[in-house]
């Protein structure tokens, strides 16, 4: 059996910019079939991108150094730079399969101008324009990625250096008109998107794309039972006077296996604060009214009352099954992220972790 690899593709400050953020990962997840294991949002330093920029020229061939050149100019004039209030902020993710090196070289592919095909990440999302003569006019590589496995394990190594003073929550990154109501809340990308590589959890962040709020946390996780018991502690009382005791209890239980993998009812102490089975995503979004925005987009609990052009209208399956999970106010967005730990930086670990045992 082939050996797992560990490969990443950062989203460039343009396409978080343009909301091209679910288009891309929608691509990468269900082209690839790779396990999306760890992200963090970036808004990088001089000083990183000075270190990143000085590992991407490496190719021998002629075309290809050439693109990468013009790669090497681009990071170091976009990705440190501010623009219209905004810092640049960039997104990586990491993914983990047999042979993911060279799967995500398939999909991200390469911008030369001859391609306009839509076939590639970066056919769609990127543009290569020259001039007869060959010189290059306007450039957007709309994703970065490393190709050959000693390049990406320097570059992750690299962005794991910096995740802590670099990367996490970028609630300062962003200008806004004073006055307005400027929130941050959470959306949970639920595990029913993740059961099998497809296109949901990035057509989910898609449909949010239309609130025109900022993502500016973006975390894999895995709920523990605990955490799960926490988060949805509230619904338990909801639910008890609604149903009944035991009939409430049970239908609590069900939520907190859905989201974690496992019953309150059935585990261990030690393994209630295990990571548990189920894989979420977690983002912050921010903006102003970003709470009734997102829950607007979101739609109802339950998904036959959702309309259309909603998120749970267009990917949910029944109230408990139903896509995502939106803060209802700034206070519970607040406490939810605590209970999830949303700064956490599970990134370096798995990074470190995964090198060390090479």
């Amino acid at each position: 059996m082939q050996a797992e690899e560990l490969a990443y593709v950062i989203l460039t400050p343009y396409s978080m910019r343009k909301s091209r953020t679910g288009g891309i990962i929608s691509r990468l997840i269900s082209r690839t079939g790779l396990d999306l294991v760890a992200s963090r949002m970036f808004a990088p330093s001089d000083e990183l991108v000075k270190r990143y920029a000085e590992t991407i020229v490496s190719a021998t061939e002629a075309r290809h150094r050439a693109t990468q050149e013009l790669i090497r100019e681009y990071v170091l004039k976009n990705f440190s730079s501010s623009k219209d209030g905004q810092r640049a902020r960039v997104l990586l993710l990491v993914f983990r399969g047999p042979d993911a090196i060279n799967k995500i070289h398939q999909v991200v592919g390469h911008i030369v101008h001859e391609r306009t095909s839509g076939e590639t990440v970066r056919d769609t999302f990127g543009d290569y324009i020259a001039e007869d003569g060959g010189k290059v006019t306007y450039f957007e590589p709309g994703v970065l990625a490393s190709f050959d496995a000693k390049s990406v394990e320097a570059d992750l190594k690299l962005w794991a250096e910096y995740s802590d003073i670099d990367g996490g929550i970028l609630d300062k990154v962003i200008g806004y008109p004073s006055g307005g109501n400027v929130e941050k809340t959470l959306v949970l990308i639920k595990p029913d998107n993740f059961k099998f590589p497809n296109l949901r959890p990035g057509g989910v962040i898609e449909v949010f794309s239309r609130t025109g709020l900022y993502i500016v946390g973006f975390k894999v996780h895995r709920m523990s039972v605990a955490q799960a018991e926490e988060f949805y502690g509230p619904v338990l009382e909801v639910l008890e006077d609604k149903l009944g005791g035991d009939k409430g209890r049970n239908a609590w239980e069900d939520i907190v296996e859905f989201m974690s993998g496992g019953r309150p009812s059935a585990v261990s102490a030690e393994q209630r604060t295990q990571p548990g089975s189920e894989k979420i995503v977690a983002l912050v979004y921010q903006g102003e009214d970003a709470v009734r925005k997102i829950r607007d987009v979101l739609g109802p609990t339950d998904p036959s009352k959702a309309p259309p052009g909603s998120i749970r209208k267009e990917f949910g399956q029944n109230i408990m099954v139903n896509a995502a999970h939106a803060s209802d106010s700034a206070d519970n967005a607040k406490r939810e992220m605590g209970i999830i730990q949303i700064d956490e930086n599970n990134l370096k670990p798995l990074i470190e972790s995964y090198y060390a045992g090479q």
